[in-house]
């Protein structure tokens, strides 16, 4: 079956065509920092660690970790090798973060480790990396409820460093299991023209099989190979798919055993052609490669107005309907010296050129002469130009370069979304996302798969995946208007997020400032546009924070609520919704 080429449906209804920008609000929000009892286990870029792939996956890694399934509570790690978190219940009464869990082993000496990550996969389970190339899955309990007992389920080398993507918890009759994604970048020594680097994508199911067993171990392992790191890379609630954004295509490299003898067998090698062919206007050329020692007794050759038969010895060479008729009378054949047959074909239609010699055979080869090429190119020549406006005359020219701004250009690569099945691990669905810049994603229902948020003109769209809707499995669900215009002048962003009930979008830079950009909310006394001559009964506000400190941001997540800022040792909580 092949894949689907879908697209994203906006909803019209959500966009708001007359929207007239932000208004910069000088409201202070409150602000409250925590100081760290350990700096944060941050693993800076080796020198090794050169490419733009490194910089996406690990030097801009989010080191603060949101728990979805429980509001306002945050995790990190830090240097001691603690898992801390902060759950806030009432911002003037904040507690010091404490301690859940503590790595089993010292992964400092790890030469090569990488950043440690976390992924809440449940409520009651949690998926770990250390950095070094060993997997946790660990029992969590109820994490609402203190004191929580975080208990090892699973613990395995897999090999070299890899970061945590995402993962779930399926049960399935009564048989337990973890679905995981690893992300690593690894050396490929046979690449002598890109970066030398290629990412790997693995899928990784961990189950218990027996309900009195308490013994996890893997029972899947696929890999997917890509050259750019995924923008987005979810697994579907129910394990029947994986959906990933990129800029580069991934391809399945290592399947499990099973369902490797249930997919298809690799392409077949081509097949040289039995003839090559050569046209002008007027007649037509056709070579064919003789075995080692023929003779012309071996040749047999008939020309009729409308077919030829061509047969070497007992080999079927071409035999059928020409494309248009010949002068058969006219027509002749040679043995070349380097063992070739050249046959001359002259057209009854001057001037006519053929798509193929015989009608439905694709054994032959045609090759196309240069001199022909060019005199096609130099037909079509006014049909382009390497002028961007040749006729700047012209009322309605089609670009103005001087015109664009530097947040109106996109990359000249085009990514795509692709959905792969689970079973047969075969694309099943791809959007062409265009020049829709991936800006973030954000998990709006813990239940559901990620959100992610796309700039469309100058708006961020929101969209959810839906696994069970085939036909349509995006829906756009909010709108941040002008946004995607807008981040785009922040040159220094490092974080992106947005409040899971689409009440504001955040952005963070590298040092001290947090941008906050809220839904259009009515407005308590009335203003008047005199440009246009209406009431504005509607204000989106713009507000920014600078946080008291000179240590680079190194997490960032939002809330319906609160923002959190991880620097090296202080977590900042700013209060953004007090209306609750």
């Amino acid at each position: 079956m092949e894949a689907a080429n879908c697209s994203l449906r906006v909803k019209r209804p959500l966009l708001d065509p007359r929207f007239e920008g932000y208004k910069l609000s000088l409201e202070p929000l409150p602000c409250y920092q925590l100081e760290l009892d350990a700096a944060v286990a941050e693993v800076k870029l080796r020198d090794d660690q050169y490419t733009l792939e490194h910089m996406h996956a690990f030097g801009m890694y989010n080191y603060l970790h949101c728990d979805a399934w429980y509001q306002d509570s945050v995790y990190y790690i830090d240097n001691l090798g603690r898992i801390m978190n902060l759950t806030v219940m009432l911002d003037t009464a904040l507690g010091k973060p404490r301690e859940v869990f503590r790595l089993p082993t010292d992964v400092t000496a790890c030469d090569n480790r990488l950043c440690a990550s976390l992924h809440f996969t449940s409520p009651s389970w949690v998926t770990l990396s250390d950095g070094t190339g060993r997997l946790y899955v660990i029992g969590t309990g109820d994490r609402g409820h203190s004191p929580e007992k975080w208990e090892i389920m699973f613990n395995e080398e897999l090999g070299n460093p890899f970061i945590i993507i995402h993962s779930i918890s399926l049960l399935k009759a009564e048989e337990h299991s973890v679905a995981i994604l690893l992300l690593r970048i690894e050396k490929e020594e046979l690449d002598m023209k890109g970066s030398g680097f290629y990412v790997s994508l693995e899928w990784v199911i961990v189950s218990k099989k027996k309900e009195d067993s308490k013994k996890y171990e893997i029972t899947k392992h696929h890999v997917l190979r890509g050259k750019s790191v995924p923008h987005y890379a979810a697994i579907e609630p129910n394990g029947n798919g994986l959906m990933i954004a990129s800029y580069k295509s991934f391809k399945v490299v290592s399947v499990d055993q099973d369902l490797e003898e249930s997919m298809d067998r690799p392409e077949k090698i081509k097949v040289e052609p039995l003839y090559y062919w050569q046209q002008t206007e007027d007649d037509l050329t056709v070579t064919v490669r003789l075995p080692e020692g023929s003779t012309k007794d071996d040749i047999q050759i008939q020309f009729l107005p409308d077919n030829i038969n061509i047969k070497l010895k007992d080999i079927q060479v071409v035999e059928g309907k020409l494309y248009s008729s010949i002068d058969h009378e006219g027509s002749t054949w040679t043995i070349k010296e380097n063992d070739g047959l050249e046959i001359s074909l002259i057209k009854k239609n001057e001037g006519l050129m053929w798509p193929e010699l015989v009608v439905g055979d694709k054994q032959g080869e045609l090759i196309r002469d240069p001199a022909q090429c060019a005199a096609i190119a130099e037909r079509l020549m006014h049909l382009t130009s390497d002028e961007l406006n040749p006729n700047p005359d012209k009322e309605k020219p089609p670009c103005n370069a001087q015109e664009l701004e530097e947040c109106d250009i996109f990359f000249e690569e085009s990514s795509s979304l692709c959905r792969f099945d689970g079973n047969t691990l075969k694309t099943t669905h791809v959007v062409n996302l265009g020049s829709n810049q991936y800006l973030f994603s954000v998990i709006v229902d813990p239940k559901e798969m990620p959100c992610f948020c796309l700039r469309h003109d100058v708006d961020a769209l929101l969209w959810q995946p839906h696994c069970s809707q085939q036909d349509d499995m995006w829906e756009h669900i909010a709108t941040f208007n002008a946004l995607g215009y807008v981040q785009a002048s922040k040159r220094d962003k490092k974080f992106f997020a947005c409040a899971p009930n689409y009440s504001y979008a955040a952005l963070c830079e590298c040092l001290r400032r947090v941008f906050i950009y809220r839904q259009p909310t009515p407005m308590s006394t009335v203003l008047y546009n005199r440009k246009e001559g209406r009431h504005v009964g509607q204000v989106a506000k713009q507000q920014v924070t600078s946080l008291e400190t000179n240590d680079p941001i190194l997490g960032f997540q939002a809330t319906n609520e609160r923002l959190f800022v991880l620097t090296t040792k202080n977590l900042f909580l700013i209060k953004v919704n007090t209306e609750n």
